[in-house]
């Protein structure tokens, strides 16, 4: 056998520029001629798409004329428009001119890319002028993204095939070469424990370096995996950084975490590529607390690795704080300071955005910092910036904030030589500053001054006016500018009919807060604040009973729920009735829900209950109810997370929830509900909570009472499926399960997500069968899919439908989360008549 020549293995970005091989020219100048004679067949029916740099014709229906495609899924299109564009992508590579590489390879398929009109592109990024986002600047620095692909870790040694001593070594070291990539993880992993007698550390290196090479990285990720449960494993660290590189680079950022964390766990520091690809890729993740891990790691690499971030990645970071909206971002103030000052220390150009960024950041705050913003302000000043129309919108919202109208007026007056027509929100601080020192009447001329020249009212302008009048106690004009709201279409309606029924209260004009209460009802959807103002208002007017099932209406809806405002009002409803009875059940209620008791109130009922009863009841410990347990049983099937401590004697659950998703937004405030006693003291710092703001993240106190659920479906750190698991899928199990974990689409068939073992799995669908409902599995991993479809759904819907929280909200998610499964690389699992089904 002739001698392997050694070689370096590039990165990911030499790859990119690599040269295409000899061997494929033949074939890709065929793919050429063949698109070439396709195009000219279908001259009629023709777009044009820029790839590459080159305008090329595209025909329409190209995947239309087979005729067995429209007998079939999109599958089958989307496959013929990816075999399309890698017919694309093979002709354009001839137009480089090849040399062969050192070492043979699988042929691959070089990345294609459709440009667009930076002007569209724009025009369709942009942020509306009403939200409060931070418009940071487009044309900044070059990209943290681009950056990545100049770092570069260090290098490998992999020991060449022809120094390996045996032939049949060098054999079957080549053949797991060319089959592991065309295998799937279970089969992978077969195969490379078939080879445990004689695969060693430098064979699996060769082998992971090659997948590597070739592209293959989820391939080299299992098999690096596989190498750690080796005893004859020893950590090499360059290794860990090209693999960890490589999986920031295709944006795996769970997988580069966790050899990032190995990488820690050795005692070692990562090198500068790896936390400067790791952030990147959490940063291009559109994943509920990726920003948060984000700047965790930016953290470390600055304190841990002592390195210095590039340019590019200070400013990417940044702009991704800024990015959310004001209230949301104003919580990453701290953040953005350091990387302020991490920028003045090392020397780097500050752009303006970052000066613009944090006077938008600071405007937000509760305190507004004064001294803080004026040194920005004069730090731009001497850095030779002018400030934008940001700065200056920002500036007035500080203004505002504080009630400086001298001050707001000089920042209105720089805004109009700025531009003719501010911005609404500027509108609105102005009316807001006026606000503040009593002139409601000023506010309304500028509302109205904002209408004529902006010729449109945006929803904060319809608020904000609405919230200043009702402060003012100016009913009149309150309504007049209510009803123009209403007929205007423009949502949400919620918080101005807050401040209506506030107003009406204060007025003891209850009969016309009655009215809006009906009026929002049928508007829009009530919350507990909305119930709980109505509450207050017919006991207020003694209308006690009705009083009672308004609160009983609102306990009973998940999507309103009670509070500790709404419990003290009924309670002193019943107190002041003297109905003791139900004073007592309240009083219960509250304190199972440890819900603070006013203190008038708690001096009557200890005084009822020291009559009846010689102690007080108090409660000194928790216990789940029924109904806890249940939900708390779905919740861990649909993916919940248990943290324990290191002895395993107690647990925090953790509450993680997509703000994105509107069944995750009725679904947290039932859960907020339902384990309000449990939560952490941080998460409920007012009794006055509302499914507004209520946090999409929040967990328990650490507690042995969730130890069974710890071990059941939570062993040793890993979400498993308990071997009794079909004894507990009740109704209401199954329920919580679909609406944490689930998705149905528009024909009505459901899909469930499941982490665990095979026979886990099939105990689920064993108890299905016997519930007369079957299942389709497809497993991806460690996740499983289980699919009901068909009349199956409709049984299924039929069973948990009690249980489901707001049905609109639930029914129907859309069928993109199908297709996306669908489109996954994923392994049809049946279960035969031997295992029960």
């Amino acid at each position: 056998m002739a001698p392997v020549p050694r070689y370096c293995y590039p990165t990911q970005s030499d790859q990119e520029d690599d040269e295409t091989r000899n061997n494929e020219e033949e074939a890709e100048t065929e793919s050429e001629k063949a698109f070439q004679s396709r195009s000219e067949d279908n001259n009629n029916n023709m777009v044009k798409v820029r790839v590459r740099g080159q305008d090329l014709l595209l025909p329409l229906q190209l995947s239309l004329n087979n005729p067995n495609l429209h007998s079939n899924t999109s599958f089958f299109s989307m496959r013929s428009t990816l075999t399309l564009f890698r017919s694309l992508s093979l002709s354009l590579s001839t137009l480089r001119q090849p040399s062969p590489p050192l070492l043979p390879r699988p042929r691959r398929f070089p990345r294609f890319s459709v440009t667009v009109d930076p002007a569209v592109h724009d025009a369709a990024e942009e942020p509306l002028p009403d939200t409060d986002t931070y418009r940071f600047d487009r044309s900044s620095a070059a990209t943290a993204e681009a950056e990545s692909k100049r770092l570069r870790g260090p290098e490998v040694d992999v020991v060449e095939l022809s120094e390996v001593p045996d032939e049949w070594r060098r054999a079957r070291v080549a053949w797991l070469c060319k089959e592991l990539p065309a295998h799937k993880a279970g089969t992978l992993v077969r195969i490379l424990n078939a080879q445990r007698k004689w695969l060693k550390q430098e064979d699996a290196t060769y082998i992971l370096m090659h997948c590597l090479r070739i592209r293959e990285n989820e391939t080299a990720f299992r098999v690096y995996k596989w190498m750690m449960q080796r005893n004859w494993y020893r950590f090499d660290f360059a290794l860990a950084t090209k693999l960890a590189d490589y999986m920031g680079k295709e944006r795996k950022f769970s997988k580069c975490r966790e050899v990032f964390d190995d990488i820690v766990n050795q005692g070692r520091v990562p090198s500068e590529s790896t936390f400067h690809i790791l952030v990147v890729a959490y940063l291009s993740a559109p994943v509920q607390g990726c920003l948060d891990e984000a700047c965790s790691i930016y953290n470390r690499m600055i304190q841990l690795g002592g390195y210095q971030p590039r340019l590019s990645l200070h400013n990417s970071l940044f702009k991704a704080l800024v990015s959310k909206p004001g209230t949301m971002s104003k919580n990453y103030l701290k953040q953005a300071e350091f990387i302020y000052h991490q920028l003045v220390t090392t020397g780097l150009d500050v752009h303006k955005d970052i000066y613009g960024g944090l006077i938008w950041l600071h405007s937000y705050q509760d305190s507004i910092d004064k001294e803080r913003i004026a040194e920005l302000r004069e730090e731009m000043h001497r850095a030779g910036i002018e400030k934008g129309r940001e700065v200056l919108v920002s500036i007035l919202r500080a203004h505002a904030r504080e009630g400086e109208v001298e001050e707001a007026e000089k920042t209105w007056c720089k805004l109009l030589k700025f531009e003719n027509d501010p911005p609404s929100l500027a509108f609105v601080y102005k009316m807001e500053v006026y606000s503040k020192i009593g002139m409601h009447l000023k506010s309304l001329d500028i509302f109205r001054e904002m209408q004529s020249k902006l010729g449109k009212t945006s929803v904060t302008a319809y608020n904000k006016i609405i919230e200043i009048l009702c402060k003012a106690q100016e009913s009149e004009i309150a309504e007049s500018i209510m009803e123009d709201f209403v007929k205007s279409g423009l949502k949400p309606l919620m918080p101005s009919y807050v401040y209506l029924l506030n107003m009406y209260f204060n007025l003891e004009l209850h009969d016309k807060l009655e009215e809006t209460f009906s009026q929002c009802l049928e508007k829009c959807r009530p919350n507990c604040t909305i119930y709980t103002i109505y509450l207050n208002s017919l006991v207020k007017v003694g209308h006690i009973d009705k009083a009672a099932d308004i609160f009983n209406q609102m306990n009973r809806d998940v999507s309103i729920g009670v509070n500790a405002r709404s419990c003290n009002i009924i309670l002193s409803a019943y107190l002041s009735l003297g109905n003791h009875l139900k004073a007592e059940k309240i009083y219960d209620f509250m304190c199972l829900k440890k819900y603070e008791i006013d203190s008038l109130s708690m001096e009557k009922i200890d005084y009822i209950l020291s009559l009846k009863r010689k102690i007080v009841k108090k409660p000194t410990s928790l216990k789940l109810s029924k109904e806890q347990r249940e939900i708390l049983i779905g919740l861990l099937l649909g993916g919940l997370q248990i943290d324990s401590d290191d002895q395993r004697k107690k647990h925090i659950i953790r509450f993680d929830l997509d703000g994105n998703s509107k069944g995750h937004y009725v679904l947290k405030s039932h859960i907020y509900r339902q384990f309000y006693e449990w939560l952490h003291p941080t998460y409920k710092p007012s009794d006055d909570y509302d499914s507004d703001n209520i946090p999409d993240k929040f967990c328990t106190i650490a507690s042995s009472h969730f130890g069974f659920y710890a071990d059941q479906f939570w062993s040793k750190g890993q979400p498993t499926i308990p071997k009794l698991v079909h004894r507990w899928l009740s109704p209401c199990v199954l329920a919580h399960w679909y609406m944490y974990g689930g998705h149905r689409n528009s024909l009505g068939d459901i899909l469930l997500k499941i982490k665990g073992s095979l026979e886990g799995v099939e105990n689920i669908v064993k108890k299905f069968k016997a519930m007369s409902i079957d299942c389709k599995v497809k497993r991806k991993g460690r996740v499983f899919w289980i699919g009901i479809l068909g009349s199956n759904s409709a049984w299924f819907w039929k069973l948990v439908e009690p249980y489901i929280i707001e049905d609109k909200y639930f029914s129907v998610t859309g069928d993109e989360m199908m297709e996306e499964e669908d489109s996954m690389k994923t392994e049809d699992i049946n279960f035969n008549s031997d295992s029960g089904e």
